[in-house]
Parts: structure tokens; C-alpha cells; sequence
């Protein structure tokens, strides 16, 4: 495959970025997207140009790093991560345009790569449980409803990738910050947080800049673990719940 490749480069967060122009050839449809700017890196390299920095890290689909956006569309075509996404789903003489995320949460560091230490941040301020140190308890010790462990086991499939912040017209973080509130909110083990956590972390996620949620529902469509839109319902009950409980 030959490709066009019309690329984000910005040299640090205080430059002026721009999109150039690329032309890669002998790109096999096998490949990962990743595979594919690893090729056109090498040939930047061998060119004497700088290549394009761009995060990536386990390339299985586990760890969310890959966040690109690929012809308007967070993570490309496919609702899959970047590192997932093949070569197959473009077409000989594509032509791709390939950009960061775009949300003022999310401040670019160098080309391709963002700043999303802004999700960490609103994980720290709620996303924990308190557990008494020494030996582990025994794991029947405490039943879960099957409900409610499957439940939470949906919503912690969440990576933090923040394609749902990419796609969201406000650059909202609902998602995110519902699917990791909702993971500790319905289980037993989270159970003594669970008023302080949502309203911490969703003060947090308010003070980092986040857009607010219209529920246009492109935050979901975008998510490649399929986390719900009514995952934002849920933690606004919770929110609710938990201010009528502060104010008595």
C-alpha cells in the first residue's frame, strides 16, 4: 500500500504546530496503524529528520496509551484502539489524517503526544478504597451480588485511553470519571468512600477544565471498551445522592 500521510508535528507545548505532509510506501494491510508511523518514522530517521513522537506502549490493547485521532474519528475507523487498529481498514492511496487529542484538559506535549495526567489526577482524588494492612482477607469473606460485580466489571474495563474526551464535542471527561466511580461505588469494598469519592473526583474533574456532558452520546460510540452512556446517569445519582447527604 502507498499512503498520504498528513501528519500533526509540534515541537513542544509553546510552539505554533502545523500538519505535514508525508508520502509512505510498502505499508503490508497486516500491519498495525502503529506499524505503520514505526515505517514512516524509520524512513524520517534514515531522511535526517526528526521522527514523529507519538505514545504507545503494551500494543495490545490494554494499557489506553495510543491516542491519536484518525480522520476525525478518536482511535480511527474501527472501535478499537489505535495499536488495534490494521492497515486493512484503509485503502491503497489513502489519504490519513492523523492528530492528537484535542481538549484543553489535554495539552500537547510534542506532536502527537498529550498531556493526560489530568485523568490521574481525578483518580487520585477518589478512585481508592481503604483496606487494613496485614493479611489479605479471605476472597468469599465479602459476597458481591452477581449484579453488581458484573457491574462493576464492565466499568472497570475503562483504560483511561480518553478517547471519550477526544470525541465529546465539550471535551467532557463524564465517562471516564463515571466508569471509575461507578467500578468502586456498587461494590461492598467501596462502600465506606463512596460519598466522599464522587464528590471529590467530580470536583476534580471540574477543576481540570473538562467540558460539561450534553449527553451527546459520541463519548460512548468512541469508547473502545464499550463503557455505557447510562454509566454517566448512574454517577449522577450517586452525585446526588451524595449532596442531599452532605447537606444534612
Amino acid at each position: 500500500m502507498k499512503l498520504t500521510l498528513r501528519v500533526w508535528r509540534q515541537k513542544n507545548a509553546d510552539a505554533t504546530g502545523a500538519m505535514s505532509t508525508y508520502e509512505v510506501d510498502g505499508i503490508s494491510q497486516d500491519m498495525s496503524f502503529l506499524e505503520m508511523l514505526d515505517t514512516l518514522n524509520e524512513q524520517l530517521i534514515l531522511g535526517g529528520d526528526d521522527p514523529v513522537a507519538f505514545d504507545h506502549d503494551c500494543r495490545e490493547g490494554i494499557c489506553g496509551a495510543c491516542s491519536l485521532v484518525i480522520n476525525g474519528d478518536a482511535h480511527g475507523p474501527e472501535r478499537t484502539t489505535t495499536c488495534q487498529l490494521h492497515m486493512r481498514s484503509f485503502e491503497d492511496g489513502d489519504t490519513i489524517d492523523i492528530e492528537p487529542w484535542r481538549a484543553s484538559a489535554f495539552p500537547v506535549v510534542k506532536d502527537l503526544v498529550v498531556d493526560r495526567s489530568a485523568f490521574d489526577r481525578i483518580i487520585q482524588a477518589g478512585g481508592y478504597i481503604s483496606a487494613p494492612t496485614g493479611t489479605a482477607p479471605e476472597a468469599h469473606a465479602t459476597p458481591v451480588p452477581r449484579p453488581d460485580a458484573d457491574f462493576a466489571f464492565e466499568h472497570a474495563e475503562c483504560i483511561g485511553c480518553g478517547a471519550c474526551v477526544a470525541a465529546c464535542p465539550n471535551g467532557s471527561a463524564m465517562l471516564f470519571t463515571s466508569a471509575k466511580i461507578n467500578h468502586l461505588n456498587v461494590l461492598p469494598q467501596g462502600a465506606p468512600e463512596r460519598e466522599t469519592r464522587v464528590l471529590d473526583m467530580v470536583a476534580q474533574m471540574d477543576d481540570e477544565g473538562f467540558g460539561g456532558c450534553t449527553l451527546t452520546g459520541e463519548c460512548a460510540t468512541a469508547c473502545p471498551k464499550g463503557i455505557p452512556l447510562p454509566s454517566i446517569a448512574a454517577m449522577n445519582k450517586e452525585w446526588l445522592r451524595a449532596t442531599r447527604k452532605a447537606r444534612r
